[in-house]
C-alpha cells in the first residue's frame, strides 16, 4: 500500500524508475498515470496508456498499442511489479480479495482482470476502460505493480475450466511493465 502525499510519491518515483522494463508506467496524484514502451524485444509490442482518477471515483484507464495481432488480447494488472526475468516473473493477476477469474462488469472478479484489448487489422488497439475495482491509491492500488498483454482472447472466467477462473486462458503473456510514478 502507497501513502499519497507528494513526499511518499516522490520516494517511490526514485525507487520505481530502476524497475522499468520495455513498458514505463508514471503516476502521482498531480500527473494522471502513463505507460510508453520501446520496441518489446520478443513482439515488437509498443504504446501509450494513461491512467486517471479523481478522488475515490472509477480509474479511467487510455491508451493505444501496437505491434499486437489483430484480434482480441486479455489485458490484466498483474501483482508483482517484478520484471526481472520477463512478463513471467509479474505473478498472477491482481487478486487481494481472492475471488475468481472474471468480467470487467463482473462483481466477482480480480481486481486486475480488464477484460480484452482489440487489436484491428494494423494491430492496434485503442482502448478506453473505466474501472471501478483498480485504484491509484488504498487496497486496491496498482501502484508498482505490472500491467500485462497477452497473446490470446481472455474467455472472461466463462471456459469452464479451472484454467479460466484464474487466467482467463488469456494464454502468453507478450508485453509487461511496471506501473510507477512521475512528478
Amino acid at each position: 500500500m502507497f501513502a499519497t502525499d507528494s513526499s511518499s510519491l516522490r520516494a517511490y518515483k526514485s525507487r520505481a524508475t530502476s524497475m522499468l522494463f520495455n513498458f514505463s508506467f508514471h503516476c502521482s496524484e498531480a500527473h494522471p498515470c502513463y505507460f510508453s514502451s520501446s520496441d518489446n524485444l520478443h513482439w515488437g509490442v509498443k504504446g501509450t496508456v494513461f491512467f486517471n482518477q479523481n478522488g475515490n471515483g472509477p480509474t479511467t484507464v487510455r491508451g493505444n498499442i501496437s505491434g499486437l495481432t489483430p484480434g482480441l488480447h486479455g489485458f490484466h494488472v498483474h501483482a508483482l511489479g517484478d520484471t526481472t526475468n520477463g512478463c513471467s516473473s509479474t505473478g498472477p493477476h491482481f487478486n487481494p480479495e481472492g475471488k475468481d477469474h472474471g468480467a470487467p462488469d463482473d462483481e466477482n472478479r480480480h481486481v486486475g482482470d480488464l477484460g480484452n484489448l482489440v487489436a484491428g487489422d494494423d494491430g492496434t488497439a485503442t482502448f478506453s476502460i473505466i474501472d471501478k475495482q483498480i485504484s491509484l491509491v488504498g487496497t486496491n492500488s496498482v501502484l508498482g505493480r505490472s500491467i500485462v498483454v497477452h497473446a490470446d482472447p481472455d474467455d472472461l472466467g466463462r471456459g469452464q475450466t479451472e484454467l479460466s477462473l484464474t487466467t482467463g486462458n488469456a494464454g502468453e503473456r507478450i508485453a509487461c511493465g511496471v506501473i510507477g510514478l512521475q512528478e
